[in-house]
């Protein structure tokens, strides 16, 4: 029986998550502005088809797929008001990076985005969320083009 490898697991930091938006630097979302469920993304399709054969199955990879960046803006901030005024103006906002709460991961880089929606907002003194979705395009197996 092997013994325990030690396999060191590292550190998540919770102030290191950002939404780096290069063409409105004033949308740039940092720790300090954020709720406590933070930023996350959903990946809006499948990054390889599966088409059924008679004896299997067909592989068809996709070049990229939509994702869905969300940010829980704390909405007492000035930043819930610049995304809203963004939005009410000009919802495109162009290229978008997600940086993740650990440095193993490499940062996300998103294309062509836009400021989607906002969500429901309470106003009932109890909920201090601004939540703002942004879609965009995520590019995959570049392995394609060669």
């Amino acid at each position: 029986m092997a013994g325990n490898p030690l396999i060191a697991l590292g550190s998540l930091n919770k102030l290191r998550g950002a939404v780096i938006i290069p063409t409105f630097p004033n949308l740039t979302i940092t720790a300090s502005f954020l709720g406590r469920q933070g930023i996350g993304f959903t990946q809006d399709g499948e990054s390889t088809m599966m088409l059924p054969a008679m004896t299997g199955a067909v592989t068809s990879p996709e070049p990229y797929v939509l994702v869905t960046i969300t940010a829980h803006i704390v909405r007492t901030m000035a930043l819930a008001a610049a995304f809203r005024s963004q939005m009410e103006t000009n919802s495109l906002i162009g290229q978008v990076t997600v940086r993740p709460d650990t440095p193993s991961l490499p940062q996300y880089q998103f294309d062509n985005c836009a400021i989607e929606n906002v969500r429901e907002l309470r106003f009932a003194g109890d909920d201090e969320n601004f939540i703002v979705s942004m879609r965009g395009t995520y590019y995959l197996n570049s392995a394609m083009w060669g």
